[in-house]
């Protein structure tokens, strides 16, 4: 964990949705070897799939196929995932430990908080209120604005219906672009690395959150000075 001088205290932070407040690696992983089970190959093990599942079907698709979005093969085993992953969507998935404690805390403290995900509203409305989500003060999916993370086009949206200041929020996620689009939107940038990123320290976040309760740690940090 390190500590930030820059970020002051938010009226809002914002989260990714995959590898930040959800733990969706298992099912998302079951898809794609799903797909491949159908075409008679042997499952891609666990291990190396869950490091690449907040890249969504892009990464998914390229760590279990080898295809990326050029390849003709790609889009119909894109499709053949996503089906099979929204019918599927919460069989494993679970909010990470301490999302709950963080979360009711944050209300506690009368600071807000939303969801920014690039994963499609298709998929992401469902998931939530599965896995009980569906309070958040705002939910921007990869679809809502006109171009996802890592521009900062979905941040800049949620601020808008927020009705907040970019810099008056912060942005938690476990993935490059996520520190990308919060940079660029001019929010305070928190990497997860409780989730699936890797090498969160060659970001240049403003800060690195080892757990959800060292957000809450930070919160009263910057409210204390």
């Amino acid at each position: 964990m390190n500590e930030s001088l820059s970020l002051r205290k938010p009226k809002c932070i914002l989260f990714d949705l995959d590898g930040t407040l959800a733990d969706s690696a298992p099912d998302l992983a079951a898809a794609i070897n799903f797909v491949r089970n159908e075409r008679g190959l042997p499952a891609v093990p666990y291990e190396q799939l869950r490091p690449v599942a907040s890249a969504g079907a892009p990464g998914l698709v390229n760590a279990a196929f080898h295809l990326t979005p050029e390849n003709e093969q790609y889009h119909s085993i894109r499709e053949r995932f996503l089906f099979h992953y929204a019918t599927n969507i919460a069989n494993k998935t679970s909010l990470f430990p301490g999302i709950p404690e963080l979360l009711e805390q944050l209300r506690h403290l009368k600071i807000g908080w939303g969801i920014v995900t690039n994963k499609a509203s298709r998929l992401t409305l469902p998931l939530i209120e599965k896995i009980g989500l569906n309070d958040a003060d705002c939910i921007i999916s990869g679809d809502t604005a006109p171009r996802p993370k890592p521009y900062p086009d979905p941040l800049l949206e949620a601020t808008k219906r927020l009705r907040i200041r970019p810099e008056e929020c912060w942005f938690v996620g476990d993935d490059l672009r996520d520190i990308q689009a919060g940079k660029a939107a001019g929010t305070g940038t928190i990497a997860a690395q409780w989730g699936y990123c890797t090498r969160p320290h060659d970001w240049n976040a403003d800060y690195i959150a080892e757990n959800p309760g060292h957000i809450l740690r930070l919160v009263h940090s910057v409210s204390a000075k």
